[in-house]
């Protein structure tokens, strides 16, 4: 701690404070003395300066409004003179320079806004009236050019330019007009695969013309003209749209129309109209939708999908209705293919119907759609179900003399094949009505009650024949049809190892049956029972042993009555026909292991009793050789259809015959339906050429498909056996629903509309 100071040194130092303070307080109040001196003087100056400030305002005031009147002036005299300019390009048109025409409509507008915003103009409405007017007369200018821009370019398609944009395997080949496709040519495994195949987008409008009538459709919405433009748009489309799908071919028919018509022609249009069909949806509208979607996009307050719905309403409706009415039509076996065909078109075109006529606006087409489908699928279903009753219930008159298979059995069966070829298509059919089970298992079903009413109903016409022989006959060949072709196809599966089992024992039971009927009585003709002696002789075996106790008188009579029975058997039997070769002969060697050792040992044991007497060969007739070779068949052995199952059976052709002198005439019975032919080898045709002065004798020749499909008579021959020279018979193959109905007279040889094929090995 410090020492404190002297209190001497204390005061000396207030003392100078004292001194200090005094000072500072004197020169404080000679500056506020000073300060308040400046005060005065500058309120003085401040009051002197305030008449000028005033007037330097006023003119710097009077600058700026200046600066402002005189831009503004520039900017109304810049209006003025963009006025002119776009009045100038206006009345030229918009033919010349669109994009220039469609600036000036825009540099309208806008001056049209501007005199709008600045009404305090005194020459604004003058000028706002005149670009007013200018701007209608633009736009009327604007929406004719629209106008005939669209129509311009809104020509119907050519087909060949449709056909062009389809798959290879779709595009129609030149024999068939342009209307078919080349793949019903083709196998179903080939028409599965083009379902996925690339269609090319076909081309509506030029590329380079769709920004044009974008930016003139965007030019009159913004007008006000959105009906207007809308109204053009949909009325030249729609035009367009239904003359390319007539220059395809479709007709716009009635229902009453298709009830008259011919199922021949009906038959025909209905391949068309599903080619038709798959052409329309993928490529034509689908076009529409994005040309539509191109034109009209980015602009406010335009309806797309309404414009498109109005485009291509008529030509939907106009194709569906044709399928409303076949699905309405008159049922009837034969059109079962046809339904299963639309069916299935409209199952593969419907996922892009919904996303072509997508929105509210198209509504009405997706369910007129989905409708037909849901129609074509019940139409198809009872039309199997009529099938299954007619099969059991057929009540037609028509017998086969023969025995051999009869033509409702060959009809059902092969119906039964070609169903199998639709087998995802009846599954997708049993879907849409049945709720829960196994469609493969309700297919398998379905097919086990038509096998089964056609037994019944064979069993039925077996009743027919006054001979038990040929009743088993007729049973033992149909059934064998009927289990051999179904072995040999996609049925097998369906219906199983056991019901082939179970019916190959029926066939062996009523070739058994027939063995039994047919030859029981004349092997009891060779029996030993009731040869006693009358006192005609006796006579030693050709082994030594003694028949003394055997009539002469007896054996004769019994060798004249198995010669008899034997001939009478033969003519009678050699009418009668076993198509399949490998069971007529295990049914001629049944035969021949009962009769030819009892016919031996009848000569051997009673031959000498006879031959030792007068003229034996009036009795003996036959050598147990003579007799193998008459049970060997003896006549070509044919299947013939008759006209009672016209429009059953399922083939179909065009046939040409062509002799040394040339084409004699080509007959061509549809222009495409289905396309597939069972693979049944080489096919016999007879034909009577009789009636065509060229050609005056009847002759038969073998029929084989090439390479190409096509179905062509390799060799032929006369009823004599010379060849017919240069004489060709093709049978191109077209489809399958119906029997040739059109074959000329002098190619028939029995009864079909005066015409007929008979077919071998089938």
């Amino acid at each position: 701690m410090g020492v404190p100071l002297p209190m001497e040194t204390l005061k000396e130092r207030a003392s100078l404070l004292r001194e200090s303070l005094s000072k500072s307080q004197t020169i404080t109040d000679s500056t506020v003395a000073i300060l308040g001196s400046f005060d005065h003087r500058l309120s003085v100056l401040e009051a002197a300066m305030r008449p000028t400030q005033v007037r330097t305002h006023a003119i710097r005031r009077a600058h700026e409004n200046i600066g402002k009147t005189l831009k503004s002036a520039e900017v109304i005299l810049g209006q003025f003179d963009l006025t002119r300019q776009a009045e100038s390009k206006i009345l030229k048109g918009p033919h010349e320079d669109l994009e220039s025409y469609l600036e000036a409509i825009e540099q309208l507008r806008a001056n049209v806004r501007f005199f709008n915003s600045n009404k305090s103009f005194k020459s604004s409405d003058g000028v706002l009236n005149h670009a007013n007017n200018l701007l209608i007369k633009a736009m009327l200018k604007l929406e004719e050019e629209f106008k005939q821009l669209l129509a311009s370019y809104s020509k119907p398609v050519e087909p060949d330019h449709l056909f062009d944009c389809l798959p290879n395997a779709l595009r129609p080949s030149g024999e068939d007009g342009g209307k078919s496709p080349s793949s019903t040519n083709q196998s179903d495994n080939q028409t599965k695969s083009s379902e996925a195949a690339v269609y090319k987008p076909a081309t509506l409008i030029p590329p380079r013309i769709l920004p044009l009538l974008h930016d003139l459709a965007q030019q009159m919405v913004q007008a006000g003209k959105q009906q207007q433009c809308l109204k053009i748009y949909s009325e030249t489309r729609a035009s367009a749209l239904e003359l390319s799908l007539q220059k395809l071919g479709v007709e716009n028919l009635s229902k009453d129309d298709v009830q008259k018509m011919q199922w021949e022609v009906l038959e025909a249009k209905i391949g068309n109209w599903i080619h038709f069909m798959r052409i329309a949806v993928k490529l034509l509208f689908a076009a529409e939708r994005k040309i539509c979607d191109q034109i009209f996009e980015g602009i406010d307050n335009v309806r797309k999908d309404q414009c498109f719905a109005e485009v291509t309403t008529n030509s939907v409706l106009m194709l569906l209705s044709f399928g409303e009415a076949i699905a309405k039509s008159k049922r009837s076996p034969e059109k079962l293919f046809v339904l299963l065909d639309m069916f299935e078109i409209m199952c593969e075109l419907q996922p892009e119907i919904e996303a072509i006529f997508e929105g509210r606006a198209c509504a009405e087409m997706r369910e007129a759609s989905v409708s037909l489908t849901r129609r074509l699928a019940q139409t198809a279903q009872q039309t199997f179900g009529d099938f299954e009753e007619a099969v059991e219930k057929d009540a037609t008159k028509t017998s086969v003399q023969d025995g051999t298979v009869h033509p409702l059995t060959s009809y059902v069966i092969n119906y039964v094949k070609f169903l199998l070829d639709y087998q995802s298509t009846l599954k997708q059919l049993f879907q849409e009505f049945e709720t829960g089970g196994d469609s493969n298992s309700h297919l398998a079903v379905v097919t086990m009650r038509i096998m089964q009413g056609l037994q019944s109903n064979l069993d039925g016409k077996s009743k027919q024949y006054r001979d038990p022989a040929l009743t088993h006959l007729f049973l033992m060949n149909n059934i064998h049809y009927m289990v051999r072709s179904v072995r040999r196809s996609e049925a097998k599966d369906l219906l199983g190892d056991d019901w082939v089992q179970r019916h190959r024992r029926i066939v062996q039971q009523n070739a058994n049956q027939y063995k039994r009927v047919a030859w029981a009585k004349i092997l009891q003709s060779l029996s030993a029972q009731g040869l006693t002696s009358s006192g005609g002789g006796s006579a030693v075996g050709g082994d030594g042993s003694n028949s003394s106790g055997v009539s002469r008188a007896a054996v004769k009579e019994r060798f004249k009555s198995f010669n008899i029975q034997f001939e009478e058997l033969h003519i009678r039997q050699s009418q009668w026909t076993v198509p399949d070769p490998e069971l007529r002969e295990s049914l001629r060697l049944a035969v021949a292991e009962v009769l030819l050792p009892a016919y031996r040992s009848f000569i051997k044991r009673f031959g000498p009793l006879v031959e030792s007497g007068k003229n034996p060969q009036k009795y003996i007739r036959y050598s147990p050789e003579d007799l193998d070779r008459m049970l060997a068949p003896c006549a070509q052995v044919n299947i013939t259809f008759s006209s009672v199952y016209r429009c059953r059976i399922l083939y179909r052709f065009s046939v040409e015959f062509v002799g040394p002198e040339g084409r004699v005439g080509k007959f061509t019975t549809i222009d495409q339906v289905r396309w597939r032919l069972p693979n049944f080898g080489t096919i016999k045709v007879d034909f009577d050429v009789s009636q065509h002065a060229n050609y005056p004798q009847a002759g038969a020749g073998f029929v084989t498909r090439n390479h190409n499909g096509q179905i062509i008579l390799a060799s032929s021959e006369h009823a004599s056996g010379t060849s017919v020279a240069g004489a060709e018979l093709k049978a191109t193959q077209f489809g399958l629903y119906t029997i040739i109905n059109k074959l000329p007279k002098y190619l028939a040889k029995e009864t079909l509309l005066a015409q007929s094929l008979n077919f071998k090995s089938l």
